[in-house]
C-alpha cells in the first residue's frame, strides 16, 4: 500500500538533487503523514495515514 494523503491525496514528490557541479541525481520527497485514527462520514473509527497539514487545518476529526 503507498503512503497516500486519505484526505488531500499528497504522497511524495519526485526531482534532482544538484550538486555543487550541477550533477543531477534522482530524489524523493516525501510526505509527513502520520498515522491517526479518524471518524469518517459513516461514523467508523478507521486508522489512516493523514498528511500533517491536514491535521493542523482540521480537515478530519480524530476519534
Amino acid at each position: 500500500m503507498p503512503r497516500v494523503c486519505s484526505v488531500t491525496g499528497k504522497k511524495f514528490m519526485s526531482g534532482n538533487s544538484r550538486s555543487h557541479s550541477m550533477h543531477a541525481t534522482r530524489k524523493h520527497w516525501k510526505a509527513n503523514l502520520q498515522k491517526v485514527r479518524i471518524i469518517d462520514e459513516d461514523g467508523q473509527v478507521k486508522r489512516v495515514y493523514v498528511s500533517a497539514r491536514a491535521l493542523k487545518a482540521g480537515k478530519v476529526e480524530r476519534a
